[in-house]
């Protein structure tokens, strides 16, 4: 009797370790790939435009985006600026639209997705939602793979596309209730 325990205790084990060893291969697959990163300290580098410099170094958002803690989403300039309270900007950073523009004027983060697919087929994640056009769900999304090619012109899609980085900046401060406001 010994031995048939023995064997199936060995049996239990070692399934065991085979599904710790699978749960943990998820999980690092799942982590930013800024954890554990630091950031890079800003540099001027010779081959930066002065244009793309002014545009980073602008970090006001536009006068017509109003006041107090918001997200500010410019059409015209596809960039977004994650403004606090202070009414100072935390974050600005440049994004890829989607085939459906929302409509210029005010809206509240409705709902919010870890990871999901999205509309194009391409497995996303920090879904920030706030508004939909005619059937199609409007929000912030970055590509887990980290790419942000135009959309598909002939697909009605709703996702605004960012870095990754650009995403966990978004998922922090864009909670459901945040403020989003859309200028042309």
């Amino acid at each position: 009797m010994a031995r048939s325990s023995s064997g199936f205790v060995a049996g239990l084990t070692a399934a065991a370790i085979a599904a710790v060893a699978f749960l943990a291969f998820q999980a690092s697959a799942n982590v930013p790939d800024t954890l554990g990163k630091a950031e890079p300290s800003p540099s001027p580098t010779a081959s930066q435009s002065p244009t793309e410099s002014a545009k980073q170094e602008s970090a006001a958002p536009p006068e017509e985006s109003g006041t107090g803690e918001r997200v500010v989403y410019s059409l015209g300039d596809d960039r977004v600026w994650l403004v606090g309270a202070d009414g100072e900007t935390k974050r600005t950073f440049q994004v890829t639209p989607s085939t459906v523009d929302p409509e210029v004027g005010t809206y509240s983060v409705t709902s919010r997705s870890s990871t999901v697919t999205g509309s194009d087929g391409v497995p996303i994640e920090h879904v920030v939602r706030f508004t939909d056009v005619d059937g199609v769900v409007i929000g912030f999304s970055a590509a887990v793979d980290g790419s942000t090619p135009k959309p598909d012109p002939s697909k009605q899609t709703g996702g605004i596309r960012e870095s990754r980085e650009d995403g966990n900046a978004m998922w922090t401060f864009a909670t459901v209730g945040t403020t989003v406001v859309v200028v042309p």
